[in-house]
């Protein structure tokens, strides 16, 4: 297996971070598994330019998260270039852009990109059991962060567990 990176992008609520776990499982090396939630966590609970989470579930982002988010990518290339693999569970707000501020900072790193679909309802009951999300933030987010973006495999975890789909995503990379 040649991959260093994999990114696993979709809706909030969409089971990206099951899925990385359970991959964490399957593959043959060690794998270090990182969350867009972790580094949203690690902010600075008032910041100018940050993250808002508005009333129905909008996202949206200003400049100072852009810097952090950029130098927190950086971080993640450099660890898979010193030797590390990383598993990294995203939204893909952006859609394309957003997968190719990834590209850009992955450069020749080996970087599999894989999109986690869900639909919306599953989603939203999911982000409703869960009752840590913003009401609204998974079912505004399952097509959108898919837009543009192109993947290497692709999975649907609507009606399929996450062992499965981590087994399916481990066979593509032995491919």
């Amino acid at each position: 297996m040649t991959a260093r990176l994999i990114i696993i992008n979709g809706g909030s609520s969409s089971g990206k971070t099951g899925i990385a776990r359970r991959l964490q499982a399957v593959l043959p090396d060690p794998w270090l598994a990182l969350s867009v939630d972790d580094f949203v966590d690690a902010l600075p609970a008032v910041m100018d330019g940050g993250i808002e989470f508005g009333p129905d579930g909008e996202v949206s982002v200003g400049p100072a998260f852009r810097a952090l988010e950029a130098a927190w990518t950086a971080g993640i290339v450099a660890m898979c270039h010193a030797g590390g693999r990383a598993i990294v569970d995203d939204v893909f707000l952006g859609g394309a852009s957003s997968q190719q501020r990834w590209r850009d900072a992955a450069g020749d790193l080996p970087t599999v990109f894989v999109g986690v679909h869900c639909t919306p309802e599953v989603a939203a009951a999911r982000e409703l059991s869960r009752g840590d999300r913003t009401p609204g933030m998974a079912e505004q987010q399952a097509y959108v962060v898919h837009q543009g973006v192109t993947y290497d495999v692709e999975v649907d975890s609507s009606h399929t567990d996450s062992p499965t789909l981590a087994r399916q995503i481990a066979t593509h990379l032995k491919s």
